[in-house]
């Protein structure tokens, strides 16, 4: 029994109980049915309502959602339900072409053939595919500033919903400061240690990748930013620089690009990244 056909059951018999279900539920079709995004009050005659308010107000938890017995409501399980697929989602689907072709970004590919080997084989995500290394040497913008790459990693819902927003803002602010700027490239099941290889092929002095965060139960949308300058096989994480919660209910795309363009004008400037980077901004602070 599918989704559709569990929540279809539910409301009906909730419908028969002549409980009140209008203010959770919308109905768009027949066959579908609408969650709102806002956060459910479930809490009966709560002794404060104002923390609840504001406890709501300032995170995504699920805090004040009440309870039958022991368990959720109907109302809110279902929508644990939705958001737990929508995880699953983010991870296993693809960026589709047509959104690549959109934004005008040339996919290359990573070692990992399928989901289930990027999952478990972590290296495989770091190194690119032999196809993918001839087209970079062939047709690589080399010897540019910045390398910005855009990564699926485990959130390609992440990529379709912020990337659209957030890498003209990002190009926009890097052409103003007059930082040169390699063609953006998209890198299917590409994990943070991808850009190392990247930026040795071509030769830039900084390399940015976006990458789709691990999903959670509030949000599947969310990116991370990896900066790193001039990465070589003695790199650790500690050379690079992340900021990450980006997405409509975090850091804007908009914001996010003009913030992270910046910051590359200030990494470039230090020539460094990560926690040197941090240490020189403290001193000149």
């Amino acid at each position: 029994m599918d989704i559709q056909e569990i929540v279809r059951k539910v409301v009906e018999e909730l419908s028969k109980e002549k409980k009140v279900i209008k203010e959770y539920v919308e109905p768009i079709k027949e066959d579908s049915i609408r969650f709102p995004e806002k956060q459910i009050k479930g809490v009966k005659e709560p002794h404060n309502a104002a923390s609840i308010d504001r406890a709501q107000s300032i995170t995504p938890a699920r805090i004040g959602i009440g309870r039958t017995g022991t368990r959720m409501q109907t109302t809110s399980y279902l929508q644990f339900l939705i958001d737990h697929a929508a995880a699953q989602d983010a991870v296993l689907k693809d960026v589709s072409d047509e959104f690549l072709q959109k934004i005008e970004l040339k996919k290359l590919e990573t070692k990992a053939k399928d989901m289930k080997t990027y999952l478990m084989d972590l290296d495989s995500g770091r190194k690119l595919s032999d196809e993918s290394v001839a087209w970079l040497k062939e047709n690589g913008d080399k010897d540019k500033d910045v390398q910005i790459i855009v990564c699926d990693g485990l959130s390609s819902s992440s990529i379709e919903a912020n990337i659209e927003d957030l890498l003209p803002a990002l190009m926009q602010g890097l052409q103003l400061k007059n930082i040169s700027t390699a063609k953006p490239i998209f890198i299917k099941r590409g994990r943070v240690w991808v850009q190392d290889e990247v930026a040795a092929i071509i030769n830039c002095n900084l390399v940015i990748s976006l990458i789709g965060e691990r999903p959670g139960l509030n949000t599947d949308e969310s990116l991370s930013a990896y900066m790193i300058y001039r990465p070589n096989e003695k790199s650790v994480e500690a050379d690079r620089t992340v900021i990450s919660n980006i997405h409509k209910e975090g850091l804007a795309p908009v914001e996010a690009g003009a913030h992270l363009s910046e910051l590359i004008e200030q990494m470039l400037r230090a020539e460094c990244t990560g926690i040197s980077f941090a240490r020189k901004s403290n001193i000149n602070l």
